[in-house]
């Protein structure tokens, strides 16, 4: 597995992959995480992404070549997270290709951003999540180092905001 600097012209990686992430959340009958409908249908949604990759920093981990998960990294949450009170790198996304479940892409990508906060000399990594369902995505996190802060919603989505605390 590489990973490589993304950006703009990596929009339709993401959008694909959030595709892929919601037909198999519906299909697994989990739609409250990201919706029903394919992201890249979604005009507000398409701008969100754009937007995203525009701004955030954006990572993509490739495995014989092909995107097979993107993070995408910022100095602070998203506006309905209160920042930290001290300097931080916050997970805005981390999406993986369905195709590459079981290939640890995700927990790469989440280690890499700890590294990123390494190199900056920033101790704090945050994350939100869906907390909502059956609680599976809190937990990954949790297996990845990360602890539940609090909870929050956001008009009726469940949100679950988790820190990880970066030594050495």
């Amino acid at each position: 597995m590489e990973i490589r600097r993304g950006g703009d012209a990596d929009a339709a990686v993401v959008l694909g992959m959030l595709d892929g992430a919601v037909e198999w959340l519906v299909a697994d009958g989990r739609s409250g995480q990201w919706g029903e409908r394919p992201w890249s249908e979604d005009p507000t949604k398409v701008e969100r992404i754009t937007a995203l990759v525009g701004r955030d920093e954006v990572w993509v981990a490739e495995v014989g070549g092909r995107a097979a998960g993107v993070v995408a990294l910022a100095a602070g949450p998203h506006d309905y997270v209160e920042p930290a009170g001290e300097p931080e790198v916050y997970v805005t996304l981390l999406v993986t290709d369905r195709a590459f479940k079981g290939h640890g892409v995700g927990g790469a990508l989440l280690r890499h951003a700890v590294e990123r906060a390494r190199e900056r000399g920033v101790s704090l990594v945050r994350v939100d999540c869906y907390a909502g369902g059956d609680g599976r995505l809190v937990e990954y996190y949790r297996r990845n180092g990360f602890e539940p802060v609090r909870r929050f919603r956001v008009g009726e989505w469940p949100g679950q905001l988790l820190a990880r605390r970066v030594t050495g």
